[in-house]
């Protein structure tokens, strides 16, 4: 750690930081070697069973660190320092078990975790299976140490975060509320704001007779698609290559493949999103036919930029970073297309303006399908809990850091106070053998989670001395 240390808790928390080293590595290993990508739902398991066996995994670590636990249906779980009386204050973190689909790319197997020159890879090592290991651990310290809590505190695990959110749903309507929740599911120092989102389907019409008979790329509608392909009723000489596109004659046929690079669509910048590669060698091959043509030129618009401007979207209220859109997965099925997105909107438009402009891009070539959308979340810098935790924060690490708005979504915007609080490091180069969350080889420096495990400790303690 870095700086003068003031606060005197801090000598025994890095303490019982360094004894549980080892213990924490085996137990984010544990985790992470349960496959959990949501799936078909079964009886307990709402989520499907690979999310289900999550909850339970971590459940079952919880109970090792001698936590009380509860498991809701299948639905979410969570530890706890005490049992709360009903109406009784209490503080929570909030975590997720589940992940995104593996994807392709990866330098070994996703659900086993590498250790390589300080860096954990494996799936979930950032988001979030790495962060609730260490909610866990935090729990562990606050209850071993015996030091009164004014505020008992719960660790609640979630299932269904990656695709919808409905677990937190379920814990809002069947169980009270924290008087203040963080969710390690962001970068530190605090992010106490969230974009909107906007999501939903441009799906082409019926093309009948068409050149394209299949095109199938991406394994998550909020991650930018690494690879893609396409079949087209043509021959291979005429199709004109592109950098990152590879062209393969089968008979009659070609099938085209595209190599992109993947990211979360929060965070799309440096990304090349393998669709929009294969869209546009389409459209310059010019070897579809008119209605194949206008649907394409939908999509381009789609994938000609990350900041909207493509469709007329773009918008930047300078209190969040500007709006960003990508294309995720994309289907094809009877003869229509369908290309999912994912938008993450300021605050100077909104769901009624970004879907009538969305439409008029569309024009008569394309169909606006399963739009959704969620409003920004934002909390006050300077309220009492936030400023605990920045505090906190810049004590342990010797910055000077102040609290952040993001594009990405998380459970935080589901209780009346709370906000995402690290350890992810936007600022930190991932080394070549690593990647993002929502990537291949997705990577997390082992140091900087046990600092972090050693922030959420004295930020829990901390906020046990405040009015809630």
């Amino acid at each position: 750690m870095k700086a003068a240390i003031n606060d005197p808790r801090l000598g025994a928390i890095h303490a019982f930081a360094e004894q549980n080293r080892e213990a924490i590595l085996r137990d984010i290993t544990r985790l992470v070697a349960v496959p959990s990508v949501e799936s078909t739902p079964a009886p307990g398991a709402p989520f499907g069973e690979g999310p289900k066996a999550a909850l339970e995994k971590a459940l079952e670590i919880a109970g090792e660190l001698g936590l009380a636990t509860h498991d809701a249906d299948g639905y979410i779980g969570w530890a706890e320092t005490a049992a709360i009386a009903p109406a009784q204050k209490f503080l929570a973190t909030i975590t997720h078990t589940d992940v995104v689909p593996e994807g392709n790319g990866w330098d070994a197997d996703p659900y086993t975790v590498r250790m390589k020159d300080g860096w954990l890879l494996g799936r979930g090592v950032a988001d979030d299976k790495g962060p609730t290991i260490l909610c866990l651990y935090a729990l562990k310290y606050l209850k071993e140490s015996g030091i009164p809590l004014h505020y008992p505190v719960r660790a609640i695990l979630g299932t269904n975060e990656e695709t919808g959110m409905g677990d937190v749903d379920y814990y809002a309507a069947n169980f009270p509320m924290p008087a203040f929740c963080f969710t390690p599911d962001a970068e530190f120092p605090v992010c106490n704001g969230e974009k909107g989102g906007f999501s939903g389907v441009i799906a082409s019409h019926p093309l009948e007779g068409g050149m394209i008979e299949a095109f199938a790329g991406g394994v998550a509608h909020n991650a930018v698609p690494d690879r893609a392909s396409c079949t087209l009723r043509v021959e291979a000489s005429r199709l004109t290559a592109l950098p990152g596109v590879t062209v393969e004659a089968v008979g009659d046929k070609t099938i085209l493949h595209a190599q992109g690079k993947s990211g979360h669509a929060a965070t799309p910048e440096g990304t090349v999103n393998a669709i929009g590669l294969l869209v546009r060698c389409l459209l310059q091959s010019g070897v579809v036919t008119p209605a194949e043509t206008a649907y394409l030129q939908v999509l381009d618009k789609l994938h000609s930029a990350t900041d909207g401007a493509g469709l007329g979207i773009a918008a930047d209220d300078g209190l969040f970073t500007p709006l960003t859109i990508i294309g995720g997965v994309i289907t094809m099925e009877n003869g229509v297309i369908r290309q999912g997105f994912d938008c993450r909107y300021p605050t100077n438009t909104n769901a009624e303006t970004l879907t009538a402009a969305m439409q008029a891009a569309c024009g008569d070539a394309a169909l606006l399908e399963g739009v959704s959308s969620r409003v920004p979340f934002y909390i006050d810098a300077n309220s009492p809990a936030i400023q605990t935790l920045i505090s906190t924060y810049n004590e342990v690490t010797g910055e000077h850091k102040t609290p952040f708005t993001m594009g990405g979504g998380t459970y935080a915007r589901h209780f009346p106070y709370a906000v995402s609080f690290g350890p992810e490091d936007t600022t930190l180069a991932i080394p070549e053998f690593a990647g993002p969350m929502h990537g291949a080889n997705e990577g997390a420096p082992f140091e900087k989670l046990m600092q972090a495990l050693e922030i959420y400790i004295l930020a829990l303690l901390r906020l046990q001395e405040i009015a809630l």
